[in-house]
């Protein structure tokens, strides 16, 4: 057959096949009294792979033009004028169509092989079932009545919620707010979503740090946006840094996480804060700080947020109880100027008609109960303990192989390999041993890093775990 796939356009190489074999169907070249070639004959033909083909294949079996019989094989439709055929739709067109891009492959290998439950899971961003309060939370739902409403909310929000926020942020965070600057978000990549949908335009830059969880997003370039890249020092990015790439790509937000950030639990220091507040106000930049774990400082100490220290509103602040509670209460919020959380409100009452009011009651009890600071207390010591199993686990079992530096907050640590190797691979590898873990580039980095998140496994399991890496790193 006188076909090869062009490896050099965009389209699919199994469309590409599928588009031949119809054309062919057509001018005679299959006759429809004949089988057509098995799907093992025609990769081998054309030097593609058998999934290519059984791609092809469910393309033209689902447009009504073959049938697929175990058996007998493959052969043409007898009704392929559609005269009697029901026909279904071709799903894998309306997959790839859809304007709303999907997670990175290998961002999704790792969510379906951390959902198992053999595997040591050191990637998943979360707290362990047994970090979660459910003591607490079974109190509130046992003995406390729901007084409130099961009709719809408020767009913003609960105001209940909303006004016991405004007491927490001041309480624990230092930032002075009021209810109607507040909107109650699913978590908090729900608010990242709104913020990008909503203030920003296609063709628009904005700043991210690298390595950043946000690079991880398909949001960004759903949404048609630019993404410019800081690189995050121990200290956080350079102030230096962000005005240079302003003046060259005129970037209109810039999206930060200045406490602890993800992956690499770098903090601010306090000048780094200002210079960048003075940078927003110089040139009208706004910022989106993204605090998920401002209150999990493993020294006690207090970490200003870049918010508290925003007396013009030129910081959104977006933060949630995912990470410090539980996250499927799906409770996070943004605090920002009255306008914006207008708009913010109107978009998300045009996705869901507001937050379920019956975990907002839970999450409003709770962060005012004697309970919250019982819970963060021991939260923190518990996270503080399994860093410690981290750190010593990979200096035992993979000494000078590596280079950390230590977090002293936080759920992750960024790590560092020495050698030489395929990053796959070696993500395969660890998979097949028992264990799972965030390769760097999914974050954005150069070849070499990987993230380890330390809050969902116990100090045994981590030990464990560890070990499995690194035996299967000794394997490449």
């Amino acid at each position: 057959m006188d076909w090869k796939p062009d490896r050099e356009v965009k389209k699919a190489i199994y469309k590409q096949l599928a588009e031949f074999i119809e054309n062919g169907i057509a001018d005679g070249t299959f006759p429809p009294d004949k089988p057509l070639p098995s799907e093992r004959n025609l990769a081998k033909e054309f030097n593609i792979n058998r999934s290519t083909v059984v791609a092809a294949y469910a393309e033209l079996e689902a447009n009504g033009l073959i049938q697929r019989n175990r058996g007998s094989g493959t052969t043409i439709s007898k009704d392929i004028w559609g005269i009697t055929k029901k026909r279904i739709p071709s799903w894998n067109r309306y997959i790839e169509a859809g304007s709303f891009l999907p997670n990175l492959p290998v961002t999704q290998k790792i969510r379906r092989e951390a959902a198992g439950y053999k595997l040591i899971n050191l990637a998943s961003g979360e707290l362990s079932e047994n970090l979660f309060p459910k003591k607490f939370l079974r109190e509130i739902t046992s003995t406390r009545s729901f007084a409130g409403s099961l009709g719809y909310d408020h767009p913003k929000g609960n105001r209940v919620l909303r006004e016991t926020i405004a007491k927490h942020v001041s309480e624990y965070r230092r930032i002075e707010t009021n209810p109607s600057s507040i909107l109650i978000t699913s978590g908090a990549q729900q608010a990242l979503h709104l913020v990008v949908q909503c203030l920003l335009k296609p063709g628009d830059a904005v700043a991210l740090e690298d390595p950043s969880y946000n690079y991880n997003l398909p949001i960004f370039k759903t949404a048609g946006i630019k993404p410019y890249f800081l690189p995050v020092g121990n200290d956080g990015i350079n102030p230096d840094d962000l005005l240079a790439l302003y003046k060259k790509h005129r970037i209109r937000m810039l999206f930060l996480n200045s406490a602890f950030q993800n992956p690499t639990g770098a903090t601010f220091s306090e000048a780094k804060r200002k210079a960048i507040l003075e940078f927003s106000l110089e040139y009208g930049i706004p910022i989106v700080e993204d605090d998920p774990y401002s209150l999990t400082s493993f020294t006690g100490e207090e970490i200003p947020t870049l918010k508290s220290m925003d007396v013009h509103g030129n910081v959104l602040y977006i933060s949630s109880l995912s990470k410090i509670v539980a996250s499927g209460l799906r409770i996070g919020w943004i605090i920002g100027p009255v306008p914006v959380i207008e708009r913010l409100s109107d978009a998300k009452q045009q996705i869901d008609f507001g937050h379920a009011s019956f975990n907002q009651w839970i999450a409003n009890d709770f962060l005012k109960s004697e309970h919250f600071q019982m819970h963060l207390e021991s939260l923190v010591k518990e996270l503080e303990k399994r860093k410690s199993q981290i750190v010593t686990s990979l200096k035992h079992f993979l000494g000078d192989q590596v280079e950390f530096s230590i977090p002293q907050g936080g759920i992750h640590l960024w790590c560092r390999l020495k050698r030489d190797y395929n990053e796959m691979q070696l993500l395969e590898e660890a998979i097949k041993s028992g264990v799972i873990f965030v390769p760097g580039s999914t974050m954005g980095s150069k070849k070499g890093f990987v993230r380890f998140t330390f809050a969902r496994e116990d100090e045994e399991s981590i030990h464990e775990g560890i070990r499995r890496f690194g035996e299967a790193l000794n394997c490449l």
